[in-house]
């Protein structure tokens, strides 16, 4: 049986005129994505606020100063203590949408792959199947907002890379 497709689907906070808008469609991939999704967490040791937000900075500050202190990682093989996040509240989806663009590793997980992944808090990335891409685009298109441009013109693929099957 062949795997399903997937697209790759750019989302650094750059690509959009506003940070509030990858903000809210993440926001909306975790709400709808709750079926695929097995887990998130993010990496709390460095939380930096991105340049690009602009709305919510005094209150996201206020959730990295509340943050308990974890040690920094030593080495790039150290494990991370990763703090989890229970989608089921809308609050906590909330907090991790801005949370894992302000993290140096914020990832989104599905039964054995990467749905969503903020690296060094930069890059930022969907690896969507497109059965999640379709309801994920649905739901983009019923609260009223535009599919961005650059998703809309990805195409899909058969094989994930190999360093995102994890």
């Amino acid at each position: 049986m062949p795997e399903e497709p997937f697209t790759i689907l750019r989302a650094e906070l750059s690509l959009f005129d506003r940070a509030e808008e990858a903000f809210a469609l993440l926001e909306t991939f975790l709400e709808v994505g709750q079926p695929w999704i097995s887990r998130v967490d993010l990496d709390p040791a460095l939380l930096e606020l991105p340049d690009e937000m602009t709305d919510d900075r005094v209150v996201v500050q206020g959730l990295i100063d509340a943050m308990p202190a974890t040690e920094p990682k030593r080495h790039w093989w150290s494990t991370a203590s990763g703090r989890e996040y229970d989608l089921s509240d809308e609050q906590a989806r909330w907090d991790f949408t801005r949370l894992a663009y302000c993290s140096i590793l914020a990832t989104v997980w599905g039964d054995g792959t990467t749905y969503f992944e903020v690296a060094d808090q930069t890059s930022a990335t969907y690896w969507l199947p497109d059965s999640l891409k379709a309801v994920y685009f649905d739901a983009i298109t019923a609260k009223g907002w535009q599919i961005p441009a650059h998703w809309a013109a990805a195409i899909p693929q058969y094989k994930k890379p190999r360093w995102k099957r994890f």
